[in-house]
């Protein structure tokens, strides 16, 4: 099976999405098959306004048309719904084309932190976005079950996995040696709710990895936490091995990547109950979901890491990538169930 994936989301940014397609793509490859990008790398782009470390290509539908004849896919899959999303969509829909998309980021929210804009006018334009396709793929039946009531239809769910070799417990200790360590992995941005981790008051070291437009900010707030920037590879998983405690306070995630990396290394989660931690976290053996997110940090700690491990060693990427083309075949096996026409307004 030869798949053509379109993102938005590609290399320099480090976010789950890039991962995401990153581990299909080597999954799919051993399964037989092959998954081909259209990324803004090749394309003359712009920095996102409000986040530079995005970058926005232009691109129009004659490009991917250009892609199509070249790479010759059996599939089309949408992953983002920037403008190569769009172009992608526009070229199919005029082509008749079946694809397609998956439901990463919940743009309702992450759009009304920084501007004025009402929730129900951006999952309108989400739910005209993800209606021409044959099917919309999410992270969880939690994510699928709340996509649903919002009007979104033909949803079919694909877990995502853990690299377990990579992410495993390590006799290591990169931060405090005589208190508990207490790590946030992530985008350093206004929707992950960095204060609400932060500003708590924990008996011992807090430790924020990553990088985002709201860095220098919390920084400057903040000066007793430990900013390291982005990590990567063995770095990144020795920081998650020297933690006591993964805190992720984010309200706005479909899935949480870091969540499973963290349990991978042995590092209980300490969590909302929300979409994302609710779908990942065993509440009481591989991590804590409460309200109140300082209590789950506390408690937390108390945990068995081998107990959470164990939990994280059940998604595999394979599987992860099974589903994936399970769910293209299911779709394009299907006549087009589309909420409406999807033409364009």
């Amino acid at each position: 099976m030869k798949v053509l994936v379109c993102t938005d989301a590609w290399h320099p940014q480090v976010n789950g999405v890039v991962r995401t397609y990153e581990h299909l793509s080597r999954e799919v490859r051993a399964l037989g098959g092959s998954i081909e990008f259209v990324a803004p790398p090749g394309f003359a782009s712009i920095a996102l306004p409000t986040y530079r470390e995005i970058r926005l290509a232009f691109v129009r539908p004659g490009d991917i048309a250009r892609r199509v004849r070249e790479i010759r896919p059996e599939f089309i899959h949408i992953a983002t719904e920037g403008p190569i999303g769009l172009a992608a969509r526009a070229y199919c829909r005029r082509r008749g084309h079946p694809f397609t998309t998956s439901y990463h980021t919940r743009f309702p929210d992450y759009v009304a932190a920084r501007l004025p804009v009402p929730r129900s006018w951006t999952y309108r334009l989400q739910r005209w976005f993800h209606s021409g396709g044959r099917a919309m793929m999410v992270s969880s039946q939690t994510l699928a079950d709340d996509l649903g009531a919002q009007g979104f239809s033909n949803i079919l769910v694909w877990p995502h996995g853990v690299d377990t070799v990579l992410f495993r417990p390590r006799d290591v200790r990169l931060f405090s040696r005589d208190r508990p360590v207490f790590l946030y992995v992530g985008r350093v941005a206004v929707e992950k709710n960095l204060e609400a981790f932060l500003a708590l008051d924990l008996p011992g070291e807090r430790v924020v990895v990553g990088g985002g437009p709201a860095l220098a900010r919390l920084r400057a707030r903040f000066p007793d936490c430990t900013f390291t920037g982005p990590m990567h590879g063995e770095d990144l998983a020795r920081c998650y091995a020297s933690a006591d405690v993964f805190v992720f306070p984010s309200l706005t995630d479909t899935f949480g990547n870091v969540l499973l990396e963290a349990m991978a290394c042995g590092v209980p989660v300490a969590a909302f109950p929300v979409i994302g931690p609710k779908d990942i976290v065993a509440n009481g053996r591989s991590g804590v979901l409460d309200d109140d997110l300082g209590a789950a940090a506390l408690a937390a700690l108390a945990l068995d890491r081998g107990e959470v491990r164990r939990h994280a060693v059940a998604y595999s990427w394979r599987s992860s990538a099974e589903s994936f083309l399970a769910n293209i075949r299911s779709a394009n096996g299907q006549a087009d169930h589309s909420r409406g026409d999807g033409r364009d307004p």
